[in-house]
């Protein structure tokens, strides 16, 4: 790196006086509001917050002042900043993809609110820039979120999100002429774009909730539409959904060989039916599987042959194959079975590709469509791989690779020839060789042996005196994979541990795994995340004093459930943008399609028992001393709204017995997390690096 190394040494705390100063917070609304399940009496003081009032306006206004005020009083905030940005400020390239007569890839020269998207003219080579999401906006807080082209590759349509929101605006341009062709579409939410031809597309939106209502108001019926171009979007072709077929989420894609369209119908974030209508032939939508009991996605499809990746009869995953003929599950037939290992499919150049999930690790393995084995692929290294996928007739395609201690570099692969080189290996001032990534296995509570990966500087001393992020999310089947990250380089270089348990919930070991860690069976994931705090403590990687906890949207859950529950194992706590009231998280936007992980407080009386027993705003306690806590959330975060955050915060601000302090950092003018301008990323992280060093008392920081 080109900056001298902070080494962090505990130093001397800080004098009682200065910690036993009042905090003085600023004071939320307090109502008296109850509410009553299946007999028992619920007290919701703080339900104002839910509100978007005029008394909520200038709460967080107060708030986001007074957080201000307390981490600008940290000595080595700024040199924490510059390291951020002097390690972020590299070139990024994504991987190219083909388009029509052009190649595209995003790239970010380093310090670029958003990355911009260029393409090369494949026969004269000459480049340009295609769209420049920097100017969407002034401060770049309107990011692109994604992009769509049609089969031949004159036409493209691409939504925007403005200030984080979930809810998109859709622009449809000339590929060629860069020029927009058609009325800017607006209230598009949680949505694809599939092009049918040349003449129109296929997206998904819900009812737009009434003024004042965005963040509060239920998107339960999503509707599929068809947009064709030059009309109004308001007499856009309902195709699927809404109050005849209702569904909570709906994705609606065409084929490559544009012969069917596919609708993927869900009500909670696990279970779909798939829905399938061929358009070569005509007639009506056939329902491929019925029930929400497995998950089911088309990923190929040749011919009247379809491929189809599913959990059916296999909670690791296979890939099966069924005629449009006769498509029902007791016609499937295994391409790739399942093996003990979880199992993830891509397809390009005619070929699928495997990848298995070894405890946490990725393996590659190629196949053909009868699924012969060609070959096992050669990984740079023990890490994470994204990519292996194209179209059909692309024989060259790209993957990246990574893991905690080597920054993400891109690889050419031919699929006939099985060959990888290098195409893209940025230029981060980090030296992997100067850290070590280890993964350890440790006991949770119930017996469960839990992986967890442990990242360090080499040298470092284990006598309980590090500072350690432990970080971990534990839901919605979804993996924590090594992947390099700037922010967690700068945490190490300077002398920290960052810690990542594969807790249950997730997808690590497939569906056993994910379910273990569901509805009556929740706890076991703050348990697995407590036993990991515990190991990390007894083997003298650190101590209570020096550990923070971290986790984001159910990891934010994660970490409020963990601290409300032992307040003693940590000094510090970051629940980020996290699900903090478990009665009401289902009343408020999407979040009633959470169901499948955490179940309501309307189930039954076991069920509401269960929630009520663990959710972090209805456990503070006053007289209870909580690690200094630092609530992150975004005021336009329409998925996990900040009305959580701001009643958990409510909360400990009032009952917190000690001198910790709690605050909360709310955003402006960005969301649940994607598309956030660079700025407002390093500047996030520097809060938090610098708030858990100077809470774990580090006077000053050596040059």
């Amino acid at each position: 790196m080109n900056f001298k190394p902070i080494l962090l040494t505990a130093g001397a705390l800080f004098s009682a006086t200065f910690y036993a100063q009042k905090m003085n917070y600023p004071k939320a609304v307090k109502g008296n509001q109850t509410d009553t399940y299946f007999g028992t009496a619920v007290a919701d003081p703080y339900r104002d917050l839910e509100n978007d009032s005029e008394a909520t306006k200038k709460w967080v206004d107060e708030e986001v002042a007074y957080s201000q005020n307390y981490l600008s009083k940290i000595p080595f905030r700024d040199q924490i900043k510059k390291q951020l940005t002097d390690i972020w400020n590299y070139e990024k390239i994504g991987a190219p993809f083909k388009e029509g007569n052009y190649t595209y890839y995003y790239k970010n020269n380093g310090l670029q609110a958003q990355s911009v998207l260029y393409r090369t003219e494949n026969k004269t080579k000459t480049t340009e820039v295609f769209l420049d999401p920097n100017k969407f906006s002034d401060k770049g807080t309107t990011s692109l979120s994604s992009l769509s082209f049609n089969k031949k590759g004159n036409l493209a349509a691409y939504a925007i999100s403005e200030g984080g929101s979930d809810w998109n605006k859709i622009i449809i341009i000339d590929a060629i002429t860069k020029k927009q062709i058609d009325e800017t579409m607006v209230d598009v939410k949680f949505s694809g774009i599939s092009w049918l031809g040349d003449e129109g597309f296929y997206y998904s939106s819900y009812d737009k909730p009434k003024e004042g209502t965005v963040l509060s108001g239920m998107t339960d019926k999503h509707k599929v539409y068809y947009h064709k171009l030059g009309t109004k979007q308001s007499a856009d072709q309902l195709i699927f959904g809404g109050e005849k077929t209702p569904r909570r989420y709906l994705g609606a894609g065409v084929s490559e060989d544009q012969r069917y369209l596919i609708i993927s119908a869900a009500n909670a974030t696990n279970g779909n039916e798939i829905y399938i209508k061929d358009l070569k032939n005509g007639g009506d939508f056939i329902q491929i599987n019925k029930g929400f009991d497995i998950n089911a996605n088309i990923v190929d499809t040749k011919g009247e042959d379809l491929y189809i990746f599913t959990d059916k009869d296999a909670p690791n995953m296979r890939l099966v194959k069924t005629s449009i003929k006769n498509p029902s599950p007791e016609n499937w037939k295994d391409v790739i079975p399942e093996t003990e290992n979880v199992l993830g499919i891509s397809s390009g150049g005619g070929y699928f590709f495997a990848t298995y999930m070894v405890d946490a690790i990725d393996q590659v393995k190629q196949f053909d469509r009868s699924g012969k084995l060609i070959r096992e692929i050669t990984l740079p290294g023990k890490g994470n791989v994204g990519g292996f996928g194209g179209k059909e007739d692309e024989k060259e395609m790209y993957y990246s690779f990574s893991n905690y201690i080597t920054p993400g570099t891109t690889y050419k692969f031919n699929a006939d020839s099985g060959k990888s080189e290098v195409y893209q290996k940025p230029k981060v001032k980090f030296n992997p060789e100067d850290y070590v990534s280890e993964q350890v296995f440790y006991t949770s509570k119930d017996g469960t042996k839990v992986p967890m990966m442990i990242n360090y500087k080499k040298g470092t001393k284990l006598n309980g005196k590090n500072p350690t992020i432990l970080y971990s999310y534990g839901g919605f089947n979804i993996s924590l994979q090594p992947s390099f990250s700037v922010v967690n380089a700068i945490w190490m270089e300077n002398g920290g541990i960052y810690a990542v348990p594969n807790i249950r919930g997730g997808g690590e070991y497939g569906k056993k795994w994910h379910d273990a860690g569901t509805k009556m069976q929740k706890k076991n994931v703050f348990d697995d995340f407590i036993a990991a705090g515990e190991y990390l403590q007894s083997k003298g990687y650190t101590s209570k004093e020096y550990m923070a906890l971290s986790g984001r949207s159910n990891g934010g859950l994660l970490v409020g459930a963990t601290m409300t529950m032992r307040p003693d194992l940590a000094k510090v706590a970051f629940p980020g943008v996290g699900v903090l009231d478990m009665l009401r998280y289902n009343k408020f936007t999407a979040g009633a399609g959470w169901s499948y992980d955490y179940g309501t407080a309307e189930d039954n009386k076991e069920m509401f028992d269960y929630l009520k027993s663990y959710s972090p705003v209805h456990n503070v306690k006053a007289g209870t001393c909580y690690p200094s806590t630092m609530i992150i959330t975004s005021d336009h975060d329409d998925r996990v709204v900040p009305a959580h955050s701001f009643k958990f915060g409510a909360e400990l601000q009032e009952k917190q017995k000690c001198a910790n302090p709690i605050l909360l950092r709310i955003e402006k003018n960005a969301g649940h997390g994607a598309g956030r301008a660079t700025d407002q990323v390093i500047t996030e992280n520097a809060d938090l690096i610098s708030f858990a060093l100077f809470e774990m008392g580090i006077k000053k920081l050596n040059k």
